[in-house]
């Protein structure tokens, strides 16, 4: 059984690497001047490297924390498919890519706010209600945020709605029922990287509205500010996703190991 978990890993992992070289598209040419479209095409292979990472290092850590890291490979894996698209779309059109963006985000938010509750559900055993109130309000902050950047509602409401909808999950994880089981059941290093993980969703996460405002409140608009709006996003999804995940990673090899 464990030799066929192996393979099922290793599988998964070459399907990862398998599927870069597909999702190039040959009908566009990455110029050495554009700056935007190399940190796209640097951060799609980060990604998939990450993701490859993940999976190899899931067979280190004890069975509860398994599924934590491989929806972390999940992450950077439907990240890194994602970004493969937006280069293509940047290069081709110089435009923000904000479709494939937020079906991005509409993905992979709602699995790193799963973390928070697959971390605690390793070492305790944690209500239900943890997992739903942080996958609602990552759902009301991206899809307010969507309607505001794509015009389905003006960019100032969607801004509104979409910081309210952060908001709740800062609540919930420095100050709600998450944060007390942390604080209450988990050991110093689980305290350490429950801490790391929401100080990324609250430093880290703060670069994106920077980036929306940027690109809609400074008076230029998306399409003259679209240079800086795409470079601020893809930076954050450095932090924001290869950084939380590789936390993940560390709390579970660390656990892992002192309990062998």
């Amino acid at each position: 059984m464990k030799h066929t978990y192996g393979r099922i890993k290793l599988a998964l992992a070459s399907a990862a690497l398998l599927i870069t070289p597909n999702l190039a598209s040959a009908s566009v040419n990455l110029q050495t001047d554009d700056f935007v479209g190399i940190s796209f095409w640097l951060i799609s292979m980060a990604m998939i490297a990450t993701t490859v990472f993940l999976l190899m290092e899931s067979s280190r850590v004890k069975g509860k924390w398994k599924t934590s890291l491989n929806v972390s490979a999940l992450v950077t894996l439907i990240a890194g498919v994602h970004y493969f698209y937006m280069r293509d779309v940047w290069i081709t059109e110089q435009a923000t890519p904000i479709v494939y963006r937020y079906i991005d985000w509409l993905i992979t938010v709602p699995l790193q706010m799963v973390e928070f509750y697959l971390v605690l559900a390793a070492i305790t055993v944690v209500s239900g209600g943890i997992f739903w109130r942080l996958l609602i309000g990552s759902f009301v902050m991206l899809i307010a945020g969507y309607c505001g950047e794509a015009g389905y509602v003006n960019p100032m409401l969607g801004f509104i709605i979409g910081m309210a909808g952060w908001a709740y999950i800062l609540y919930e994880i420095f100050m709600g029922e998450a944060s007390q089981v942390a604080a209450e059941q988990g050991s110093d290093g689980v305290q350490s990287a429950y801490s790391t993980m929401r100080w990324i969703v609250s430093i880290g996460w703060a670069i994106y509205p920077i980036g929306y405002f940027m690109g809609y409140f400074t008076g230029a608009g998306p399409e003259a500010s679209a240079n800086s709006l795409n470079i601020i996003y893809n930076l954050a999804d450095v932090i924001n996703k290869i950084a939380f995940c590789l936390v993940i990673w560390h709390i579970a090899v660390t656990e892992s190991e002192k309990e062998a």
